[in-house]
């Protein structure tokens, strides 16, 4: 009965296509492109107040059950414990490709080599994403979002029966999306599947055009549902010294070496990782246990190296920081970033990594005033371009990142400074042999997936073996 209904809906919407467009096939994508970022926009916004919520929740918790002899900090551990421990083990259990931001897996699955099993991504991933981002671990939003983003636009695309091409296009549009409702920058999530996803997206007008509307009325829902305001409240700044631009160019090449670093060392984390739990279910769950723990204490401990990030960027910013401490929280922040996106847990590394290079960029910016005062008076510039310099260098994706930084602190007098580092970054990168981020995960999870397959085969063949023996 329910699908008879769903059926007559849709074939209603085709109707009324058919009746008012002379160009049914392309009115119908685009028209499913509105839907598609109407839902993602909606979800998004739902999803980041529901982690609002449930990081107030276990705040209260925490505050309800401590006592004098009783610190927060320990009463924090055996809760953030349980609902890292619950969100590895429902990831495990139903669906794996759920883990880590989920990019990846939206990467594969434009190539065809990745199934797109929207029924159950889309609650895992939710659920997931929320228990591991409200427990304090170092992760962020936009990788949820995006992944549930383009699981709505595959769910539409197969509710309407869409062709592969239309529903590739669909998917794309999904990803843009969730980009550009989770950072309320609908050019960064436009240019991201268009930079970060140029070998897989199919480019044509209407497909552009799809995740163009897409990633527009995803925002509209998202501002109409919290407010208008750029995500980070930064320093109105205007346009630096033409002369000091070489030195945005020197932070681009110090983040162009960081970035290839960062890479490794997530790979190696994610190696590490895997070593531990070997891919079994109470191991992982273990993992996820421990690290909800130490994430729970650091939560109430040392808040600013754990949490995503976004948070700490105006305070780094606007100087509350001495370099010292700076240099401390930045290699802090490192070791949690990496310890909590290597897991697999659900949740994103882009909130992150703009945290980190706020921090670097800051401290670049402090030295630079020391030593050139005369050309650098206000630091705070080096912190806002530092934000895109590191996110170009490992993702290798400069133009999103520049359009990321400018329209989540609409520091739009900052694009000259912003492309030099960003273009810095990617050039240094690029000649010491970095590769995109999600590029070498997905080929990671690829072989991973094929070990997996093969191993199976050789325990079936080994079960047969044995079977005829007897």
């Amino acid at each position: 009965m329910k699908r008879n209904i769903i059926q007559i809906l849709v074939d209603l919407f085709k109707f009324l296509v058919g009746y008012f467009f002379t160009n049914k096939k392309s009115a119908l994508l685009l028209w499913l492109a509105v839907l598609i970022g109407i839902l993602a926009g909606a979800l998004s916004a739902f999803f980041d107040r529901c982690i609002n919520w449930i990081g107030a929740f276990r705040v209260e918790l925490i505050e309800q059950y401590s006592s004098p002899g009783l610190p927060l900090w320990l009463v924090a551990i055996p809760i953030s414990s349980v609902m890292v421990g619950l969100a590895f083990y429902i990831t495990h259990r139903f669906a794996p490709e759920s883990g880590g931001s989920g990019i990846p897996e939206i990467e594969g699955a434009m190539e065809g080599m990745r199934p797109v099993r929207w029924k159950r991504v889309l609650p895992v991933k939710f659920f997931g994403g929320l228990l591991a981002l409200g427990s304090g671990m170092a992760l962020g939003r936009e990788g949820p979002s995006v992944q549930l983003g383009a699981n709505i636009g595959r769910m539409i695309s197969d509710t309407f029966k869409m062709d592969k091409l239309d529903a590739q296009a669909l998917l794309a549009s999904g990803a843009a999306a969730g980009l550009a409702a989770a950072f309320n920058a609908p050019l960064a999530g436009i240019m991201f599947v268009i930079e970060e996803m140029r070998s897989q997206f199919n480019y044509s007008l209407t497909s552009t055009k799809s995740v163009f509307i897409s990633a527009v009325m995803a925002t509209i829902v998202m501002r109409f549902m919290t407010d208008q305001q750029a995500v980070v409240t930064v320093t109105q700044y205007s346009h630096p010294d033409l002369m000091s631009l070489w030195l945005y160019l020197l932070l681009g090449f110090c983040f162009g070496v960081l970035g290839v670093l960062f890479n490794k060392m997530i790979l190696a984390t994610q190696d590490m990782y895997l070593f531990i739990h070997k891919n079994q279910r109470w191991r992982f769950v273990c993992v996820g246990l421990f690290l909800g723990g130490v994430f729970g204490a650091l939560s109430v401990l040392s808040p600013h190296i754990a949490f995503s990030g976004l948070e700490l960027i105006p305070q780094v910013e606007g100087g509350e920081f001495f370099a010292g401490g700076l240099l401390v929280i930045f290699l802090f922040r490192i070791l949690t970033t990496l310890l909590s996106f290597g897991s697999g847990a659900p949740g994103g590394v882009f909130a992150p990594t703009l945290a980190l290079g706020t921090l670097f960029g800051m401290l670049f910016g402090l030295g630079a005033h020391e030593f050139f005062p005369e050309l650098v008076s206000m630091p705070g510039t080096f912190a806002i371009a530092g934000m895109g310099g590191l996110f170009a260098a490992t993702v290798r994706a400069p133009i999103t990142g520049i359009l990321l930084v400018i329209e989540m602190t609409s520091n739009y007098q900052m694009i000259l400074p912003l492309i030099v580092t960003c273009l810095g970054a990617t050039m240094v990168a690029q000649a010491l042999g970095g590769r995109p981020i999600y590029t070498q995960l997905l080929e990671r999870t690829m072989r991973l997936s094929m070990r997996q397959k093969r191993a199976d085969k050789t325990r079936k063949a080994m079960f047969r073996f044995k079977s005829k023996k007897k």
